[in-house]
This record gives structure tokens, sequence and C-alpha cells, in this order.
């Protein structure tokens, strides 16, 4: 029998961002690409998502890019449209990446509901996938998973926490 291909050691960079919603933790690339967002007290969920998506991943103390802190910081004071200027590139199934390419046309300000998305891609019948996969959206914030609400209106799960999802939705002008 073959042997399975395995996935390399992958090597980023670690920061920290303070925000009004806790530090934010960047993980970038060689390149300065955004490649994780998470919060510091979700680190584990995030180095899971990375070992999910990398393999084995080794994560060293970094400083991100000063566009990065630069565009992130001006979001979380109000200018809103400086997320759609982060560079991100991120693993994922072929169905992932379609829903968190979706994720990034949401409008900050707006709501969807999982089945309005999934209907967006295509796949109507897909609302537990399109789910799925946001809850292993590796970018928090940039690919704003936390624009997805419930059929009913209601705020369902968020990996950073359902208060931190009322915040920037609050943040971004959505009575919730």
């Amino acid at each position: 029998m073959p042997a399975r291909p395995t996935k390399s050691l992958a090597s980023f960079g670690l920061d920290r961002l303070a925000t009004p919603i806790g530090i934010a933790l960047l993980v970038t690339d060689a390149a300065g690409t955004l490649r994780a967002l998470d919060w510091a007290d979700y680190e584990h969920r995030m180095r899971e998502l990375l070992r999910l998506h990398y393999g084995v991943v080794e994560l060293r103390d970094q400083p991100a890019p000063a566009a990065i802190r630069t565009a992130l910081s001006d979001y979380f004071d109000g200018d809103l449209g400086q997320l759609s200027g982060i560079a991100w590139r991120i693993a994922g199934t072929p169905f992932q990446q379609k829903v968190w390419n979706a994720l990034a046309q949401i409008p900050a300000g707006t709501t969807m509901s999982y089945g309005a998305l999934a209907a967006r891609i295509d796949m109507p019948k897909a609302i537990r996938a399109v789910g799925h996969a946001n809850g292993s959206n590796p970018i928090s914030v940039v690919l704003p998973c936390h624009r997805l609400i419930g059929a009913d209106g209601s705020l369902v799960k968020y990996g950073g926490g359902l208060e931190r999802k009322r915040w920037l939705l609050r943040h971004e002008g959505v009575a919730v």
C-alpha cells in the first residue's frame, strides 16, 4: 500500500493586537499575508484549525505587517471599510473556500442567514454544511462570520463567543 502524502511543516508568524473586545491573534506567512485571526482566549481553537488546514504548524513571535495592524485598528476605531484591504490566504476544502469567499462579500452593517448564504453559493440545501464551514473559518472579523445569523434573526454560534459577535454587529450598526 502506498504511503499517504503528509503535509510539511508550516511556519507562520504570530502577533497580538489589543482591540476593544480582547487580544486578537494575528497569524501571517512569510509574504505578510494573513492566515488566521482569532482571540487569545480561543488560542487552542485557532491552533487546532491551523493544524487541520496545514498539518504541523510552527508559530513564532513576529510582528504582523503594519498595513494589517493599521487596517484592523482602523476597523475597530470605526472605519469599517478597512477590512477589505487586508490580503488573506487560507487552506480549506473547495466547499469551505466557496463559503469563505462568499462571507467576504457580506457588507459591513448587514447580516445574512445561513440559508441565504447557502442559496447565494447555489447550494440552497447545504445550510448545515455552510454552518460547519463558517465554524471552521480561521480568519475571524476579516472574513466576517459574525454577520451570519439564524433564519429567525437570532444570534447563533460564534467561535469567539456570542458577546463578541454582538459587539461586532453593534459596532457595524446592526441592531441586535
